[in-house]
C-alpha cells in the first residue's frame, strides 16, 4: 500500500505513548461517527509504541491505560482521542459536526432558568458566535458543552437541569407506553389503575421535553395527558 495512503495516530495517556497505523480515510469518517469495522481502517494489528522504531507497545502499557489488551477496543480509544492528521477539509468537517453535536447536548439539556423552557438552537449558537467559543476536536462533546454552558451563562439567561414529567395513559395505550418509558427517561414511578389506565413519573433532560411529549402523543395518537410537575 502506498505510503500516502497510510497514516499514523499518535496517542499520549499516564506517562506512555502509542501509535497506529491506519487508512486515512476510514479513520477519518469513524472519527466523523461513521460505524466502519475496525478491520477496515487499520493496516496493522499491532499497537505500537514507536511506529518508526517497530516497537510494539508493551501489554502492561495497554494494560494500565486502556484497562485492557484488546485490540479493537484500544484502536477505538486511540482514534477517537489520539493526534489524527487531517486534511484542512477534514478537519473543517469534524469541527462542524462537534459543534452540532455540542449545540444538540445544550439544547437538550439546559433551559432559560426565567421560563424554565427549552433555548433555541438559533439562540445558542448567536451565544457561541458572542462568546468566540473555541471547539476542540480532541476533546469530549459533552465536557465541552458543560464547560461552554458556563461560558454561555455571560450572554444568555441559561442553566443545566433535569425536567420530570407526570403522564397518565388510557388503558389502551398503556402496554405500549410502559415498555417505551425505560427508552424515554429515568423511570421515577409507575402506578396501574384498576381500570388498566398507566399513570408515571419519567425524568429527563429539561430541553428534551418537547422530544419527549411528542414520542408520547405519538404512541397515544394524542391521548396521553403530561405535566411538567417539576424543573431542577
Amino acid at each position: 500500500m502506498p505510503t500516502k495512503d497510510v497514516i499514523t495516530v499518535k496517542y499520549e495517556s499516564h506517562g506512555e505513548h502509542f501509535e497506529i497505523l491506519v487508512k486515512p480515510k476510514e479513520a477519518f469518517l469513524f472519527r466523523s461517527g461513521k460505524n466502519i469495522p475496525i478491520s477496515d481502517i487499520v493496516v496493522s494489528d499491532t499497537i505500537y509504541k514507536d511506529v518508526k522504531k517497530g516497537q510494539k507497545a508493551s501489554p502492561s502499557a495497554l494494560k494500565k491505560v486502556f484497562g485492557t489488551t484488546d485490540f479493537e477496543t484500544i484502536v477505538k480509544d486511540i482514534l477517537l482521542k489520539g493526534e489524527l492528521p487531517l486534511t484542512s477539509d477534514q478537519r473543517k468537517e469534524m469541527l462542524e459536526n462537534k459543534r452540532k453535536q455540542i449545540v444538540d447536548f445544550i439544547h437538550r439539556n439546559a433551559v432559560d432558568p426565567k421560563t424554565n423552557l427549552p433555548i433555541p438552537i438559533s439562540r445558542i449558537e448567536m451565544a457561541m458566535e458572542q462568546a468566540k467559543v473555541q471547539i476542540d476536536l480532541n476533546k469530549d462533546a459533552e465536557a465541552q458543552a458543560l464547560q461552554i454552558i458556563h461560558e454561555l451563562a455571560r450572554i444568555i439567561p441559561i442553566k443545566v437541569a433535569r425536567a420530570i414529567l407526570e403522564i397518565k395513559v388510557p388503558p389502551k395505550y398503556s402496554p405500549k407506553v410502559k415498555s417505551a418509558l425505560s427508552n424515554l427517561g429515568s423511570v421515577k414511578k409507575t402506578n396501574w389503575l384498576a381500570d388498566g389506565t398507566l399513570t408515571a413519573e419519567i425524568e429527563i433532560p429539561a430541553g428534551a421535553q418537547e422530544e419527549v411529549i411528542d414520542k408520547l402523543n405519538s404512541i397515544t395518537k394524542g391521548e396521553v395527558e403530561v405535566r411538567v410537575i417539576q424543573v431542577k
